[in-house]
């Protein structure tokens, strides 16, 4: 005799009514809004985990009045902090971006993010590996943009990743399940969940893992 089929707990109806919200770099789902009009957009992003979570994009280079497109910016060493410079006119845009950054930071809490997916390699974005230009040396590889700095600083426990970390699949892990933990906490915090509800979440949370293929 088969056994009977036991439905899938669904995750759509949490997906409705209390959606998992990631930030997210536009350009990353394909808005134009790079320095050269162009865009970055990620199909896992978009076609994958847009299935599942609700996106938060964000630019902090154009949301400081920076324009499309634009002249380059990048890192600059200099003590205690790199500088975010404009190579071409030599304007300083690293306080700009600092207090866009803490007003921004505040209002994306008020949001309930879950986490945050940043653009690599970005002066503004990048969580590691940003390139920071010295004096007749070839650049050092070891900066955080302006933007990224802030966000880790004043939301140390939001799980953060860049759009590159996802094709590791132990870093793909980790933040996924991080991300998952981080919904939890925010609707356990604000009272949202009964003793099956809390049951369902779990069910619903492994279920989204599976389809991820992401292993708890």
């Amino acid at each position: 005799m088969d056994r009977p089929t036991i439905p899938e707990p669904s995750w759509q109806e949490w997906h409705d009514d209390e959606p998992i919200r990631l930030g997210v770099s536009s350009c990353l789902l394909g808005a134009e809004v790079r320095f050269d009009g162009g865009h970055k957009r990620d199909r896992y992003l978009t076609d994958v985990l847009g299935k599942w979570f609700d996106w938060v994009p964000v630019c902090p280079e154009l949301e400081i009045g920076l324009g499309v497109p634009r002249p380059t910016i990048q890192l600059e060493s200099s003590d205690p902090e790199p500088q975010l410079i404009e190579p071409i006119s030599g304007e300083v845009l690293t306080e700009p971006m600092e207090s866009y950054a803490r007003d921004k930071v505040d209002q994306l809490r008020k949001a309930g993010l879950d986490g945050f997916i940043l653009k690599e390699a970005s002066p503004s974005c990048g969580v590691e590996g940003v390139k920071v230009f010295g004096h007749n040396e070839s650049p050092a590889q070891n900066g955080v943009g302006v933007f990224a700095r802030v966000l880790i600083e004043r939301w140390s426990d939001l799980p953060v990743a860049e759009d590159g970390w996802l094709g590791d699949d132990l870093r793909h892990r980790d933040f996924i399940v991080r991300v998952l933990g981080c919904h939890r906490k925010r609707l356990v915090t604000a009272g949202d969940l009964d003793a099956k509800q809390s049951a369902d979440l779990d069910a619903a949370h492994r279920a989204l893992l599976e389809k991820l293929r992401v292993k708890s």
